[in-house]
């Protein structure tokens, strides 16, 4: 969308002619002749941008900036130029400060510069304040279902339309929500990401469309939100499906309209965002259950990805607990893992998804020292489906002609020396116990 800038002026000519101007260099433009004039239409239109004459006829100095620069980039511009002023001004957080008659070139320039200004300003404010937005690598594997996946993300991405992603916890979601940003063409903006389960309902209506002063206890002081924060990049909802009905319906206008309102506010701002949500529950069922808005589901749900589980794509393990492991090394080489530690890791099913197996290598890769090679017995102790299928033969060897207790307790420890080759550590992570008091045991079962 253009950059909207809003001429605060009160020489009718000079307004007009630099709206003019401005307007056919390809701006936005709206204007004003008097402060009131101009605050009415900074609450309603939020400008990105704002031209403000350094004397009114209602408001004489650098009153007015000390208002707006809080809230948006803002040029001075003035007839008297100084060195006094124009420092005054700076402190007071003027973006710049030009002297007329004005230069058009420079003023183009001047504020190209604001914008981008007060964009890294908002980021910083977004990053610092509710720490929503995470950096994340790139969507791994090769696998058929991650090949059918990015086909997807690509005919999606370039569109404008709200997409819903769907798939288990753990599966990658914001990945992909990531990857669509990327490839879309809001990629030079930000993407701001908001975990929508973790904030309660009063602070993410506050967060996700910011507060006037007085909005509420603790409000000293106008704060804008994360939309605006994201303005011409994507809002990434994460875990929608667990938003209030109060929150939904406010949801659901931003997306019909393309304008929401900060708390407290009696005027609306424009919503300049591409928004992606993804959830991990079944949205249909809740919204058959009345636990999830269906005109809000329709509009989510006009484009869907759904991302499929580690289960599925076995065959990407191997690349994923390389680039875990490299992570994990940091500067050191990465430990490697043998074949056999390999299938099992590709055998078990995963329940957590990626971010379980990138748990578990990575507690691998720094617990193990440099240079080790990584055999099965490292690993933490999954049930696998063999084990599983295995279990019976297992049973009938623990329980074979009615042994004692202390037999059966002999025999399974036995079982695990075995599956854990000799590994006294794992054995006493399976048991639950102590190192010390697998050895004992061991010790007195005349096992070593």
């Amino acid at each position: 969308m253009k950059t909207n800038v809003l001429i605060v002026e009160d020489d009718a000519v000079l307004n007009q002619m630099l709206v003019m101007a401005l307007r056919k260099a390809g701006y936005e433009m709206s204007s004003a002749r008097s402060w009131a004039e101009a605050r009415r239409q900074i609450d309603s239109q939020a400008p990105d941008v704002v031209l403000l004459d350094m004397n009114l006829p209602d408001a004489e100095g650098l009153g007015p900036l000390s208002e707006v620069a809080a809230e948006r980039p803002t040029v001075m511009l003035t007839a008297y130029g100084s060195i006094d002023h124009a420092v005054q001004a700076m402190r007071l957080g003027a973006a710049d400060y030009l002297v007329k008659p004005v230069n058009l070139d420079e003023l183009e320039i001047v504020i190209r510069r604001a914008v981008d200004a007060g964009r890294l300003r908002a980021g910083r404010a977004v990053d610092q304040a509710a720490s929503s937005v995470r950096r994340t690598p790139d969507l791994l594997g090769e696998s058929p279902a991650m090949g059918r996946l990015h086909q997807l993300i690509d005919a999606l991405a370039p569109a404008e339309s709200t997409v819903l992603i769907t798939g288990e916890s753990g599966t990658g979601k914001e990945l992909v929500a990531h990857a669509i940003h990327q490839a879309g063409p809001r990629r030079a903006e930000r993407f701001v990401a908001v975990d929508c389960c973790t904030l309660q309902e009063t602070l993410f209506e506050s967060e996700l469309f910011g507060h006037e002063r007085g909005a509420f206890t603790g409000a000293d002081r106008r704060k804008p939100g994360l939309i605006e924060a994201a303005a011409g990049g994507t809002l990434f909802l994460d875990e929608i499906g667990d938003i209030g009905a109060a929150l939904q319906a406010k949801l659901l206008r931003v997306l019909e309209t393309g304008r929401f309102r900060r708390v407290g506010a009696t005027a609306d701002l424009r919503a300049d965002v591409r928004v992606v949500a993804a959830t991990n529950r079944d949205l249909p069922k809740m919204v058959e259950d009345g636990q999830f808005r269906a005109d809000l589901y329709y509009r989510l749900s006009a484009l869907v990805i759904e991302v499929p589980p580690l289960r599925e794509r076995a065959q990407d393990i191997p690349l994923l607990v390389r680039h875990f492991a490299t992570r994990a090394a940091r500067d050191g080489d990465p430990p490697e893992f043998s074949d056999t530690a390999l299938a099992q890791l590709c055998q078990y099913p995963w329940p957590g998804n990626v971010r379980e197996l990138r748990n578990v290598v990575e507690r691998v890769a720094l617990l193990s020292p440099r240079g080790q090679r990584i055999e099965n017995w490292h690993l933490p102790a999954v049930r696998l489906p063999q084990r599983e299928v295995a279990a019976g033969t297992d049973v009938d060897r623990l329980l074979q002609g009615e042994p004692t207790l202390d037999e059966v307790e002999r025999r399974y420890l036995t079982l695990l020396l075995e599956r854990h080759g000799g590994n006294r550590r794992r054995v006493a992570e399976v048991l639950g116990i102590s190192e010390r008091t697998a050895y004992r045991m061991i010790e007195r079962f005349g096992l070593r």
